[in-house]
C-alpha cells in the first residue's frame, strides 16, 4: 500500500512552528471550522446552503471558518485570504483549475460521491485524481496550520476533505480534531471497491471523534476500521489506531425549527406565494425540493407521479407537481443525462395527461430562494422526499416546520433517507417502487384533517427537538471530551 503522507521540508517546518507552541492554557477554546467551501459574509442569508444554518450556533465571535474560496487560480493557494467579519475569522485558499477538476469533479464526486450512495456503476476511479485530492487536502492542512492556537477545537466537514485529519497530524498537529461526514457511509464490501478504501479510513481515523448522521452509517464505519484496520471498536463505538482513541459517534443535523417556521408564515403573504396560489387556483400541490443529483431519485419520482394519475383519475385536474431541482455539479457526465432524461419524462406525463388549462407537471432547475421555498413548502400538501439514498436530507424537517399546525400537509418520505430514522410518522415508502409511492401521495391527498393533525404534531416535536443547536451541541461536546 502506497504512503499516504509525504514528510517533505514544508512539512517539517510546519510541524517544528506547532510543536514549539505554547502549551494548553485557560485561554477560552476557539472553534475551526473547516469544509471545502466557505460561505462568505457577502453571501446573504437566504441563499446560505444546509451547511451554513445547520453551524449557525457554532460560529461565534473568535470562530474560524475555513475552506475554498470559490475561485480558480494557476496554483492551489497554501496560505489563506483573510476576512474578518462579527468577529468571526473567514479563512479561504483559491483551488488551482487542474486540482479542481480532479479533486472535485474527480474523486469527490465521481467517485467517493456514488460510492457512498450506493452507486458503484458509476464510480470512476483513477489515480491522479485521487493523488489531486490528497494534494487538496494537504494544501489545506499546510494553509490552516499558521493560523491554529494550542486550545482550538478543529472540526472538518464532509467527503472532499478525509484525508485532512491526517495531514494535519503529519505536520505535528496535536489539536483535537473531529470530522462529521454528512452524506452516508457504507458498508466495508461496498467500500472496498474503492481502490483507496483502506487510505481513506487511515485518514478519518486520525480524527478523536468521527460523527454520523445515522447508526447504520456509523455502525457501517466501525465495521471496516475492523476490517480494514483491524481495530476493536467497544460498545460505545471506540477504537485505537496509530496510538489515538477514535470515538465515532451518531449526531443527526437538523434545522432551526421555530426560525424556519416563522419564514414560512412571512413567506405566505410575498408576491411568491401569492403567484404560485394563483396559478394552483383550488389545485393540490405535490412538492419536491432537491439539488440536481442522481442520489436524489428524481426519475423514480417522476414515475411515481405519473403512476398516481393512472391509478388513481379522480387526481386529474385536481393536483400539480413542482419539482424544482436546482443544477449543480454539471460538469459531470452523469448529471448531465439525468436532465436530459427527467426533460423526456416531464414531457411524456405531460404529453399523456396535460389538459388545455391543465398541465400536472412543473419542472425547473434554476435555484429559487430560501424564503420563496418556505412559502412553497407551507402551500404544499404533499412534501415529496424520496431520495435513493441520502445522509440526512434536511428538506424533509424544513418541509415539517413550514406546515400550517391547524391545517399541516403530509410527508412522504423515502426510507433510504437518514430522516427516516427519525421522522416515523411520515409515510415512509421504497422510492424504487413507483406504485407504493403513487400510493403514499394518494393517502396524504385523502387523508383526514385529524390524522394529519396528529402526524404533523409527532413529526414538529421531533424537529424541534433534534435541531441545529443541538447537533453542534452534542459534537463539540463529544469534540470537547477526551474520554
Amino acid at each position: 500500500m502506497n504512503q499516504i503522507f509525504t514528510d517533505d521540508a514544508l512539512t517539517r517546518s510546519i510541524r517544528h512552528n506547532v510543536l514549539k507552541a505554547t502549551p494548553r492554557s485557560d485561554v477560552s477554546t476557539r472553534t475551526i471550522i473547516v469544509s471545502n467551501r466557505v460561505p462568505t459574509p457577502s453571501e446573504k442569508a437566504a441563499t446560505a446552503g444546509g451547511l451554513a444554518v445547520a453551524l449557525a450556533d457554532a460560529v461565534r465571535p473568535g470562530t474560524i471558518w475555513f475552506g475554498w474560496s470559490g475561485k480558480r487560480a494557476d496554483e492551489t493557494s497554501k496560505v489563506a485570504n483573510i476576512t474578518v467579519h462579527d468577529d468571526v475569522t473567514y479563512a479561504t485558499i483559491d483551488i488551482a483549475e487542474q486540482d479542481y477538476y480532479k479533486f472535485y469533479a474527480g474523486f469527490s464526486n465521481a467517485a467517493l460521491w456514488p460510492l457512498f450512495h450506493f452507486r458503484t456503476g458509476l464510480l470512476r476511479f483513477n489515480r491522479p485524481d485521487y493523488e489531486a485530492y490528497r494534494t487538496v487536502n494537504r494544501a489545506f492542512a499546510e494553509a490552516l496550520v499558521p493560523l491554529l492556537k494550542p486550545d482550538d477545537l478543529i472540526w472538518i466537514h464532509d467527503y472532499q476533505l478525509m484525508t485532512m485529519a491526517a495531514e494535519l497530524r503529519a505536520l505535528g498537529v496535536t489539536n483535537r480534531i473531529g470530522f462529521f461526514l454528512h452524506i452516508p457511509f457504507v458498508p466495508p464490501a461496498l467500500l472496498q471497491v474503492l481502490p483507496a478504501a483502506n487510505e481513506i479510513v487511515a485518514g478519518l481515523s486520525a480524527c478523536d471523534v468521527v460523527g454520523f448522521q445515522t447508526a447504520g452509517d456509523c455502525k457501517a464505519f466501525l465495521d471496516s476500521a475492523e476490517l480494514l484496520l483491524n481495530a476493536h471498536p467497544d460498545a460505545e463505538g471506540r477504537y485505537y489506531h496509530d496510538n489515538r482513541m477514535i470515538h465515532a459517534v451518531v449526531t443527526p443535523i437538523g434545522i432551526d425549527a421555530q426560525k424556519f417556521s416563522q419564514l414560512a408564515r412571512r413567506a405566505e403573504v410575498t408576491a411568491d406565494a401569492r403567484r404560485l396560489r394563483e396559478s394552483l387556483g383550488e389545485r393540490a400541490l405535490v412538492l419536491g425540493v432537491d439539488r440536481l443529483d442522481y442520489s436524489k431519485g428524481l426519475p423514480q419520482r417522476f414515475d411515481a407521479f405519473g403512476r398516481l394519475l393512472y391509478t388513481y383519475p379522480q387526481h386529474r385536474r385536481r393536483v400539480n407537481f413542482l419539482q424544482i431541482a436546482a443544477r449543480s455539479r454539471q460538469e459531470v457526465g452523469s448529471y448531465q443525462t439525468l436532465r436530459r432524461e427527467l426533460d423526456r419524462k416531464a414531457g411524456d406525463i405531460n404529453g399523456e395527461f396535460s389538459d388545455f388549462d391543465w398541465v400536472p407537471l412543473r419542472y425547473m432547475t434554476h435555484a429559487v430562494r430560501r424564503s420563496a421555498i418556505a412559502g412553497f413548502y407551507r402551500r404544499a400538501q404533499i412534501g415529496l422526499v424520496t431520495p435513493l439514498r441520502d445522509g440526512m436530507n434536511l428538506v424533509a424537517k424544513e418541509y415539517v416546520a413550514a406546515q400550517d399546525e391547524q391545517d399541516p400537509g403530509v410527508l412522504v418520505l423515502s426510507r433510504f433517507a437518514g430522516a427516516a430514522d427519525e421522522l416515523t410518522e411520515a409515510l415512509i415508502v421504497n422510492p424504487f417502487d413507483a406504485d407504493e409511492v403513487a400510493e403514499a401521495i394518494h393517502l396524504g391527498l385523502t387523508m383526514g384533517l385529524e390524522e394529519r393533525r396528529e402526524r404533523h404534531e409527532a413529526l414538529l416535536a421531533k424537529v424541534r427537538y433534534s435541531n441545529a443547536s443541538r447537533y453542534c451541541e452534542a459534537f463539540l461536546g463529544y469534540l470537547k471530551d477526551p474520554n
